[in-house]
């Protein structure tokens, strides 16, 4: 089941500055906020000292909406006009991954569905419209 979609956005490196600036412009409450630094290490990625502050991950509650956000991976390209996905949540795994086969369809898989830390199933896919999407389970939905 789709629990929620989400607008996500993503900074250049100032998500800690935007998460303060939507708190006082939105009157936003932050529900979570994950740095890289908070990730657990993995010695095949080791994270940079300077990642280390950079928002992996930021809920933010405005009212009753959702909106997410986190700083762009250094190294990765930041381009204009692609600094706003939608993060597709959904309560089960197997939900997660047939959606995520049928926004593939003529699309391209920029990360594959996968397990992570904070997902049973994550991936990100890029649909044959060019939007971008985070298809990620929460399961405590």
């Amino acid at each position: 089941m789709v629990t929620g979609i989400v607008p996500y956005l993503v900074t250049n490196g100032d998500g800690q500055e935007a998460v303060k600036f939507y708190q006082h412009a939105l009157g936003a409450e932050v529900i979570n906020l994950s740095t890289f630094g908070d990730m657990p290490e993995d010695p095949n990625y080791p994270i940079a000292p300077e990642m280390k502050n950079l928002v992996m991950n930021a809920q933010l509650k405005v009212e009753n909406a959702l909106l997410m956000l986190s700083d762009n991976m250094p190294g990765h390209p930041y381009q204009l006009g692609n600094q706003v996905t939608v993060a597709l949540l959904i309560s089960n795994k197997e939900k997660a991954n047939e959606i995520f086969e049928k926004l593939q369809d003529g699309g391209k898989v920029t990360m594959p569905i996968q397990e992570t830390f904070w997902s049973p199933a994550y991936g990100q896919v890029t649909d044959k419209f060019g939007i971008d999407w985070q298809v990620s389970t929460d399961p405590e939905k």
